[in-house]
């Protein structure tokens, strides 16, 4: 699924986000990365994504080598994975069922099983009731879960989430937490960044990894 031996990533500036990474995800696993901001969980993610490259050491995403002069196969790469982005990066102007559709848009699926794959992402994350509403008319909480249907929609191997209990109080994060691991299966893994690790720490199906200035430590591995 996600193979890393020996990865550092260091930015043009000279800044040292990553060093030294080691680290083996499996198909399935539940995956939580904590860390203080700067500690470079986001840039894992980056990686993951295909978005930066490796200074040094290697890794593999779903069997795909992770370095420059790969774009082509970064780019399919990308076809199956799901982000959730912190920042949720939805059309304004557009319903929710029209950006469900959108993060599909370049995948090999006939429209009308892509119609259906995004009403049934939006019925899991509830909202089958807010299908034809723009999305700037939905709360903040309701916005989040279409970023969420918008990423399991597409069916993916790899889901991607960045700080998606952030701004949420205790109950709303755990709901969300729990969304995002209901879509774990034995193909699927999930890879979730937070700070909230206080909602996290008695979760002993997960694997837990702590970022501390650019490293990690593997705090504690198991198997749902």
């Amino acid at each position: 699924m996600i193979e890393a031996k020996g990865v550092c990533l260091t930015y043009p500036d000279g800044t040292t986000a990553l060093n030294n990474i080691d680290m083996n995800i499996k198909p399935g696993q539940l995956v939580y990365i904590t860390g203080p901001s700067g500690s470079g969980k986001t840039s894992l993610l980056k990686l993951f994504m295909g978005v930066e490259y490796p200074t040094d050491g290697t890794m593999k995403v779903l069997g795909q080598y992770i370095e420059r002069g790969n774009a082509d196969s970064i780019r399919g790469l990308r076809r199956k994975i799901g982000p959730v982005f912190q920042d949720f990066r939805l059309v304004k102007g557009r319903t929710a069922m029209e950006n469900v559709l959108l993060g599909m848009r370049f995948l090999d699926i006939a429209p009308g099983q892509l119609k259906e794959n995004a009403a049934n992402a939006l019925s899991k994350v509830g909202l089958e009731h807010k299908m034809k509403s723009l999305v700037e008319n939905l709360s903040w909480g309701e916005t989040q879960r279409v970023a969420i249907a918008r990423a399991v929609a597409r069916k993916p191997l790899l889901i991607l989430a960045d700080e998606p209990t952030g701004n949420l109080d205790k109950d709303n994060a755990l709901r969300i937490l729990e969304l995002l691991n209901s879509f774990r299966d034995s193909n699927t893994a999930v890879v979730i960044t937070t700070h909230a690790t206080h909602l996290i720490e008695k979760d002993q199906s997960a694997v837990h990894i702590r970022m501390l200035s650019g490293s990690m430590n593997m705090e504690r591995q198991g198997m749902a």
